[in-house]
């Protein structure tokens, strides 16, 4: 194993390994330090804390029930098994940095919130209005394991208005940007897929451009190495 792959696997899961540990810990302060819909000003009304639960989609949609919950979070653990997958062989290919560090950001955000769904269920108390969560409570969790809730947080509600009255369906009704609650893990899946749109548009072509090289080059020295070597009689 050349030095640039090494260094490609060790940046890889340095990335998966400090975002994992961010996002749960942010999610383990305020699943015990707030009740739901606790809110705290980070800076002015734009930027808050503001904690939510939801049954494990980004940005606090939910899917189809108990039933929708399990099978979400069977999803979402075959797909980190097959990001990390593809991910190792990848970087075995020594692909190029922005669709690995956008693979490591996507599987992070994939493992983060599942788990919550695996585990939060077994090791809290049910969070309410009222009543902040406890950690190991005597009684047990709230869920089952894959039926723990996603922990979010992040609000940026950066501009509200109300629609004009003489707009069809949506006059008078109020309006807000951006009003989703999310995670760091979240953020990790967004910021991910986004680099990996970029690299298509941008660096597919220099990618493949530079295998093609790489295998010329290949094939160059190997039918030199024929050439030179001298022939048995």
């Amino acid at each position: 194993m050349n030095k640039t792959i090494k260094r490609k696997y060790w940046v890889c899961f340095s990335i998966i390994a400090v975002i994992l540990l961010v996002d749960q810990v942010v999610k383990l302060w305020i699943k015990t330090h707030l009740a739901i819909g606790d809110e705290i000003s980070l800076i002015g009304d734009w930027c808050k804390i503001h904690f939510v639960e939801n049954e494990g989609m980004a940005f606090g949609f939910s899917f189809g029930g108990t039933f929708g919950k399990l099978l979400l979070s069977l999803i979402r653990l075959a797909a980190s098994v097959f990001i990390i997958i593809l991910l190792n062989r990848l970087i075995k290919k020594n692909a190029g940095w922005v669709m690995l560090v956008s693979l490591s950001l996507i599987f992070v955000g994939a493992v983060g919130n599942l788990v919550d769904c695996c585990f939060y269920g077994i090791c809290f108390s049910e969070s309410t209005f009222e009543q902040v969560a406890v950690l190991f409570p005597e009684g047990g969790g709230y869920g089952k394991f894959l039926y723990g809730k996603v922990v979010d947080m992040f609000y940026f509600p950066l501009c509200e208005w109300t629609w004009p009255s003489w707009m069809p369906w949506l006059g008078g009704r109020h309006a807000e940007f951006f009003n989703a609650i999310f995670n760091v893990a979240d953020a990790a899946i967004c910021v991910g897929v986004t680099g990996l749109v970029i690299d298509q548009l941008f660096f597919a072509k220099s990618d493949d451009k530079v295998d093609e090289d790489s295998e010329s080059l290949n094939e160059q020295t190997t039918i030199s190495e024929r050439n030179s070597s001298p022939e048995v009689e």
